[in-house]
Order: structure tokens, then sequence, then C-alpha cells
């Protein structure tokens, strides 16, 4: 009996078996074999960049150009005209940069006028223009809250409020809860002279703020060129303080009790301290301040008003181991004013009017200011392009001239007559020539029409009202007059006089304002400005403009002192064709047109005499200051 075997489950010898390990080996090479493929892929080569052959392009070849020129062509001929002219210097103008000029400066039938200087706009406080490196003040009104509300406040109120100030180290936060000016003002000095409390506020822009419990603050860098130690001289009323370099060096007041107050802050150890007279009052000295050549220090002042009336700053500077001439009053010496940069003209004049002599000089002493740093002093801002001297009206002496013909004919006459159509001439040797009008040159037919211009009214515009004065003090001092001021409108008006005719060129009219000194012999200039026109623009009718309006003031320190000022004194109106030739004037005083010349050099706000040559304001004398400054009580 044979035994059955079991099937076993290995793999099997044969076929099969050798077809799959066939399998296994073929795809591990293939395998293989693509990944040595892709590794010479991958590998590149550096690819070389070979230059383009150059490539020749064609050249032009170029002919020199021939212009044709007619040996018969003659020059156009000139017209001359001989006159005898007065050369007048045009004085300057300084511009300093300005935005938010509207239309209403032009007219539409204008061509330019002559803008103001901000400059001569100035009051002794500064003004919104800057030469760079002035002193940039606010102006912060106590009797106002931070969005302009009524604050109770008292002179008691406004000491307790500078003494924490001055105390708590000039932290202008203290001043946060009051209203401050939007309009910040410049100045390269500080010498407000004595003029009355409500001046401040305007000098901000603010006219209907009070007149009384106010702070003014100054800051900016005290720097010299060189190795410099100085002290200020300083009046101040109600009250003035300066801080150089975080330190108090120097408190004014007026009032003893003030002074003696602010001594804990405070206080000089000079025997000259209160000596000399500034002002209405007695000078105190600073300490001793040392700069190191071209390294600025801050520097802030401080001027206060406590009660209204009249104030004064004045800020002087004495530089050790210098002399100085002695004034007229106190036998003090007069110190230079302190300065960062060259006082403008204008405001010296505003500054001199209201100055007591021999108090300080405006013209010398140090500067402080860096020399190496650029500058833009007055002096230095763009001026405009001059306008030519017109010639007087009177000083045509010889119009023998050119005139040439449609033909070419061209013949030295003098302009006898025009007789409708007919132009009458006469030669040198004196022949009379007779030629159609229609037959000269163009050139020669305007001259005609500018040598025969219509008539033309003048009309000198004023207007006037008195202003009404800021809010003053409730405990105002009683021995000192109102301060009276008065707005006024100058303009003028030209019209072509019947019977119209046909004038189509440009004719310049310019007029001046004229103050007068009412505490003196001299005059004011208050405004001047001029624009171009068309009569032919106008068919007939009248040409108008007008200027800013202008404050003048009148005041008197005290109910025995002068009255001082400047009232309307009268004006100059020209009218000036394109020749340059004055056609027509109108004047209230025939010494203005008489010294056209001298007046074109003055600038706004200077004071002249009856020659039209500048001179000092005049000034207040001793019948001003009152006895009781002295002592400040």
């Amino acid at each position: 009996m044979q035994k059955r075997r079991n099937k076993s489950g290995g793999i099997v010898k044969g076929a099969p078996s050798g077809i799959l390990i066939s399998l296994l080996v073929h795809a591990a090479a293939f395998m293989l074999a693509g990944l040595l493929v892709v590794f010479t892929f991958v590998q590149k080569e550096e690819k070389k960049f070979v230059p383009p052959k150059p490539v020749d392009r064609p050249k032009m070849k170029l002919k020199k150009p021939q212009v044709k020129v007619k040996k018969t062509a003659r020059p156009r001929s000139t017209t001359r005209i001989v006159t005898k002219v007065q050369k007048a210097q045009m004085p300057d103008m300084v511009l300093p940069e300005m935005s938010g000029i509207g239309e209403g400066l032009v007219s539409a039938v204008t061509g330019f006028e002559i803008m103001p200087d901000l400059t001569e706009l100035a009051s002794p406080f500064g003004g919104t223009f800057t030469t760079g490196n002035d002193l940039k003040g606010f102006f912060y009104n106590m009797n106002r809250g931070r969005t302009g509300r009524p604050v109770p406040m008292s002179p008691e109120q406004m000491e307790d409020l500078m003494y924490s100030f001055m105390s708590g180290g000039w932290r202008k936060s203290i001043f946060s809860r009051f209203y401050r000016s939007p309009t910040a003002i410049y100045t390269p000095t500080i010498c407000v002279p004595t003029v009355m409390s409500e001046l401040a506020p305007e000098a901000f822009g603010e006219q209907n703020a009070e007149g009384y419990c106010w702070a003014v603050l100054y800051e900016g860098e005290l720097v010299y060129p060189e190795d410099i130690t100085f002290r200020f001289w300083g009046v101040g009323d109600k009250l003035m303080a300066v801080n150089v370099d975080g330190k108090t060096v120097l408190i004014c007041a007026y009032q003893s009790a003030v002074r003696e107050r602010f001594a804990n802050i405070w206080q000089p150890n000079d025997p000259n301290d209160n000596v000399y007279y500034f002002a209405e009052h007695r000078a105190r000295p600073s300490d001793w301040i040392t700069l190191k050549a071209g390294e600025p220090q801050k520097i802030q002042v401080l001027m206060a008003d406590l009660q209204g009336g009249l104030v004064y700053h004045i800020l002087s500077v004495e530089v050790r181991g210098e002399t100085y001439p002695l004034n007229r009053a106190g036998g003090g010496p007069t110190f230079p004013v302190f300065r960062t940069s060259e006082i403008a003209e204008a405001t010296m004049d505003r500054i001199y009017s209201d100055l007591y002599p021999g108090d300080v000089t405006l013209t010398n002493g140090p500067i402080f200011r860096d020399f190496s740093a650029k500058e833009r002093d007055p002096d230095l801002l763009p001026k405009p392009d001059p306008i030519p001297e017109p010639v007087p009206l009177q000083d045509e002496v010889d119009p023998v001239r050119i005139w040439t013909s449609l033909d070419g004919t061209v013949i030295d006459a003098t302009l006898r007559a025009v007789m409708g159509n007919t132009v009458v001439l006469m030669t040198p040797k004196g022949k009379q020539l007779k030629v159609p009008l229609d037959k000269l040159s163009s050139e020669d037919r305007e001259f005609l029409a500018l040598s025969r211009p219509p008539k033309f009214d003048i009309n000198f515009l004023r207007s006037s009202s008195q202003a009404q004065n800021p809010p003053t003090a409730p405990w105002g001092e009683g021995f000192q007059r109102p301060l009276q001021m008065f707005d006024y409108l100058f303009g003028v008006q030209v019209k072509q006089k019947a019977p119209y005719k046909p004038y189509n060129h440009h004719l310049v009219v310019e007029y001046f304002a004229i103050g007068d000194e009412i505490d003196g012999d001299n005059f004011v200039l208050l405004e001047r400005r001029q624009k171009t026109f068309n009569p032919a623009d106008l068919a007939g009718k009248a040409f108008e403009f007008r200027g800013d309006p202008i404050r003048l003031r009148r005041m008197a320190y005290r109910d025995t002192a002068p009255v001082r000022g400047t009232k309307y004194g009268g004006y100059l109106v020209t009218l000036t064709d394109k020749m340059g030739k004055i056609i027509a004037y109108e004047t209230s005083n025939e010494f203005l047109y008489e010294n056209l010349g001298n007046l074109r050099k003055l600038s706004v706000n200077n004071h002249f005499d009856r020659q039209c040559k500048r001179t000092m304001p005049a000034r207040p004398n001793e019948d001003s200051r009152g006895a009781g400054a002295i002592d400040g009580n």
C-alpha cells in the first residue's frame, strides 16, 4: 500500500520562479539607470556669451548751410527821444514769503502794484516775518480760557501765576489753561519803549483782546561767533524776566513789592542794581553770561502786564571790559540794545518814536548770531525788479527826435502841431514839413498818441473812523489819558475827461499817503501804492483802487504830558505813461511833487522833512516821563 505525500506551499523550481526573479532584477536596473540619467541632466555647462559682429552703417555727407543775404538790406530805424531825466533810486522793497494772496490785491484791469513791506508794519513787539535768527513769541491772554471764554483774573492772581511759572522751571504747561494766540511773531530785539498796554495783543492780531493781564513768551538761541562774556541790563513794566540755558538770570519788576517777592527766585548782587534810568524806571543787571564760540544756548524772555496802562520792556547788553557813554538821566551808561540781527529801518523808526533819547542805542553793539550760518536779513531778501523812474511833467526840454516814414525815409525834426490827419514837423534848419499821419511808421503814430494824452480827473480817496479801544483794566491808572486810535483807508480814482477820445495805452497811477507828527515838525510816509490800467478798457468809466487799512494813534503818557502820535497830513498822486513821463498829478502840498525824487527813496513809516529827506522821528522828552515812575510806586 503506497503512502500519499502532502503538497508543500514553498517555491517551486521551474519557469514561474525564474520569471519573477528576472522581473525584480530588471526593475532594480531600470531604477538605477533612471537615477544616473537624472544626475546627468542636472549638470549644466557654463554659457558663454559672444558679442555680435559690428554692423557697418552708411554715413551721410552733410552740406554746409548757406544763407542768402541781401546786400541792400538796411536796419530798421529806431525812435530816439531826447529828454532831461532826473534819476532817482527806488527804495529797497523787501518781500517776505507770502501765501494766500487773492483777488483782493489786484483788480481785473491792473498790471502790478507795490506790495507793502511786512517789516514796515511790525510793532516793537515784533512781526510775522522772520530773518531766520529771531526770537519767536506767543501771546497769552490770562483773561480767557483755552477756548476763549472769559475767566476771572486780577493783578494779584497774575503775579501768582508768573511766580509759579518761574519757580516751576519755566514750564509752559502752566499757561496751558489760558488762551494762546494762534499767530506767532518774530523779533530780533527786545525793545518795547513806553507804549500803551493795548498795543501788545494788537501786535499778535488780537485787536479785541483785553489790554491787561497778558504775557508774551519769546524763545530762541543765544549764540556768538567768538568767546564772549556779557550781561543784560533790563527794565520791565510790569514784569520782565530772562532765562538762559535753563537758569533765570534776570527779573525786572516795576513795583518794589513785586521785586521783593521774586527775590526768592533771583536777586542780583550788584551795587548798581536799580540805579540807572531806562524808560520809566531804573534798570537791573543780570548775571554774567559766558558763551563759547559758535555754541548756542537756549534763551527765553518773558514779558507780562499785570494791570494795564503803560508798559515798557527793554533789554540791553554790557560786554565785560568795554566802556560806554553816559546817558542824560541817572548818570548811567547808554548800552546797546540786545539784538540777534540788524533791526529793520522802519522798525527802528517805530521804536525811536517812543524811546527816550539816551536810553539805549539800536545800531551798535554785539549781534548774537553765528556768522557761519546762512542768514536772511531784511536787506538780503529778494527784491522786485526796479520800476523806471517817471520823467517829471515839466522836465521835457528837447523834443527833437527821429521820424520814419513807411517808405523808410528818416529825418530829424521837432513836432510842431497835428492838424487833423496832418503832422507838422520842423527840421533843425527851420524848414517846415507837412506829413500825412498815415504815412508815418507805427512807432511815430504811437509817439503822437502818447504826446497828446487826454485830460484826467484825479481824486484822492480818504475815509476814516475812530477805532474802538480794547477793553481796559477796571483798576486802570487814573492819571493816564485813554489811547485814541483812528483807522484810515486811502485810495485813488482816475477818470478821463470829456470829450472822450480813444487812448489805448497803459498808465501807471501811484499815490503817497502822508501823515503829520502831532508832537513834531515833520511828516510820515504812511502808504505808497501803484497800479496799472488802460483807459481803453474802461470805456469812459473811472478807474479806482484802495490800499489796506492804516491805524493812526494818539496818546499821552500822563494827563500833564503832551499828546503824541500821528495825524493825517496830505497826499500826492501821479499819472505816468509807458514812456515814463508824468502826464498829470494831484497833491495837497506842492513840496511833495517838487521833491518827488527824494520821496521815492523813502520807505513806509519813514519820517521826513519838507525836502522829503529822511529824519529821526519826534522823540518823547522829559516832560513825558513821570517823576513817580522813578520809585516804581
